[in-house]
């Protein structure tokens, strides 16, 4: 209860942080391109710190629009490449697909969800991919790997990420993280998101199968696994540290994972953010 708490303050926290950010850059773009006449607004004031013509003036308006252009872009270059590449990678998947395994993934561990297909690669792997209809997609490799009861670990872990569109919503967090840079906390979000969502599908996975073990020996075969194949994709959800978090939780489930703010991130954060509040404030009233 605790993650899905924690989880749930993140992911509205980036997203409350996007909204009043993305507000007042769209109140500004209004007010430049259109002449829309907008009392209060964030970047407005920073520009009218300085005398005009001026060249911290320019100095400051060139810092401004270049901020804003670079959040436009990098959305808009992660959005349509995702698009793409979405397309483009679901076709290869559908044309290496197992119709055989997926048939006998259906049999044995009946999942609710039967958007769940088995792919031919020697790589162990195991995923989720897409926003609105998310696919669970597993190798051929893994299933050779796994036994009966680590498999449907796996299968349940990557049913929760499937279930609740992590998938989407880390896509999102990651949008802001990059195009917000100057918001620091958007970045801390988008990688804490990420680690307590793997920690809710393990927790889900224990809970559907009723015991640590298949999914505990099922994480440790791709740990010595990886490592002996590396480079390899089994990595990939291991980084930072964070197959680390999984394997102690567990252990011992009851451990309090460390997602905190660092110091730095704080300070910055909450004076960007005060500034961007103290705006729409005065906007409202």
């Amino acid at each position: 209860m605790r993650l899905r708490k924690k989880s749930t303050v993140v992911l509205t926290l980036s997203l409350l942080i996007a909204v009043m950010v993305w507000s007042q850059m769209g109140m500004y773009l209004a007010h430049l391109l259109f002449g829309v006449n907008v009392k209060v607004n964030f970047f407005r004031f920073c520009i009218s710190l300085f005398k005009e013509n001026t060249l911290y003036y320019f100095l400051v308006i060139t810092f401004l629009n270049s901020l804003i252009a670079y959040a436009i872009l990098i959305s808009m270059i992660k959005i349509t490449q995702q698009f793409f590449l979405s397309r483009r990678f679901k076709a290869r998947l559908m044309s290496i697909r197992n119709i055989s395994l997926t048939a006998s993934v259906f049999q044995d561990f009946q999942p609710q969800n039967q958007n769940i297909i088995v792919i031919d690669h020697e790589r162990a792997m195991a995923f989720t991919a897409g926003f609105r209809r998310p696919l669970i997609v597993i190798s051929s490799g893994l299933m050779n790997m796994l036994d009966h009861m680590e498999l449907r670990a796996v299968i349940e872990h990557e049913s929760f990420h499937q279930q609740k569109f992590d998938a989407l919503k880390i896509f999102v967090l990651q949008i802001i993280s990059q195009s917000l840079w100057f918001v620091p906390v958007t970045k801390w979000s988008y990688s804490s998101y990420k680690l307590l969502s793997e920690l809710l599908a393990d927790q889900y996975a224990v809970q559907k199968t009723g015991s640590e073990l298949g999914l505990g020996s099922a994480l440790l075969k791709l740990i010595k696994k990886g490592f002996s194949d590396n480079p390899t994709p089994v990595l990939v959800h291991f980084n930072d540290g964070v197959v680390n978090y999984r394997l102690q939780q567990l252990v011992d489930p009851d451990q309090v994972m460390p997602v905190r703010l660092g110091l730095i991130t704080i300070v910055i954060s909450v004076h960007v953010l005060l500034l961007f509040m103290g705006m729409v404030l005065l906007a409202i009233t």
